[in-house]
């Protein structure tokens, strides 16, 4: 079968966006196939380099690195993108010029989405935020389920997804209860009656924090007797848990079986009184005032 090399030629030449006047930007057929063939090239080349760097990492690690390579992505393909411009002699200089106040206008548009890229990075290069963390933010207490360039994802105790963008980060007060370590300490607060035997009160709150399941004993749960309040003796019971996420559920299993062994011990758990003492005069001698005031005008 012989090659007909004019059809080949005919179809590698055929321009598909053809030049006003000489010098202009065109394309035929062979520049999109090179155009094709450099970005698959591309990114070939970049699953081998993002391969060779990942092979030795652990999975947390490689979440992190997808993440930041991504960014890095970009800015290749970028790259290429403009060397393949002006290998068809396309005068770069005066597409950047003349959409530079293009740029300028987008920059301050996206400038929340910079501060955004540029904070992922940093949140992912110095381990301020891990993945399986829990953290407080406004208020709301949530486990970081995924971390990417733009924005923070976490699932709060209430399974809602709490998207948080990485800036708020570097602008805001965020408490990480996981930074150092999974354990936290928790408390309880409870007030008694005014005349309850302090030594069996903390007895009693001792023995509910042992039995229940969730609070380490090491370190011990340990009762401090935290104020004389106005209407009852206040006291802290204070534990430690391994997941602080699930630290309201502890809580409430404490507060039923406080409850129950105060009940059992006939201590009281007060609620505030105020006295409220009305004042009257006698009508009596109001009315013998009011007669004998009368007698002294006539």
């Amino acid at each position: 079968m012989d090659i007909n090399w004019q059809q080949i030629k005919d179809f590698l030449t055929y321009q598909i966006i053809e030049a006003k006047e000489k010098g202009d930007f065109h394309l035929d057929t062979w520049m999109l196939l090179l155009t094709i063939a450099g970005l698959i090239i591309t990114s070939i080349v970049l699953r081998a380099v993002k391969k060779v760097f990942t092979r030795n990492m652990n999975h947390t690690d490689k979440l992190k690195f997808q993440s930041i390579f991504k960014f890095f992505n970009y800015v290749v393909y970028l790259i290429v993108i403009l060397v393949i411009l002006n290998s068809y002699s396309v005068n770069l200089t005066a597409i950047l010029t003349a959409s530079a106040a293009i740029f300028v206008g987008i920059g301050f548009a996206l400038q929340d989405f910079f501060k955004d890229i540029i904070a992922g990075v940093t949140i992912l290069i110095d381990k301020s935020l891990l993945v399986n963390d829990v953290v407080e933010m406004n208020g709301h207490v949530a486990r970081v389920f995924e971390i990417k360039l733009r924005s923070t994802r976490a699932i709060t105790r209430d399974d809602k997804v709490l998207i948080i963008p990485n800036h708020l980060f570097l602008s805001e007060i965020i408490y990480n209860f996981t930074q150092n370590h999974t354990k936290t300490r928790e408390a309880v607060h409870v007030g008694v009656a005014y005349g309850s035997d302090v030594r069996k009160v903390e007895q009693l709150l001792i023995e509910c924090a042992s039995a229940e399941e969730a609070i380490l004993k090491s370190p011990e749960p340990f009762v401090m007797f935290n104020n004389f309040g106005d209407s009852s003796l206040d006291f802290g019971l204070y534990f430690y848990i391994k997941d602080s996420f699930t630290d309201p559920r502890i809580k409430s299993n404490l507060r039923f079986a406080i409850d129950k062994a105060f009940r059992d011990h006939n201590i009281t758990i007060p609620f505030p009184q105020r006295d409220v003492h009305f004042y009257q005069s006698n009508p009596i001698a109001v009315n013998k005032s009011n007669i004998e005031a009368s007698n002294n005008d006539t």
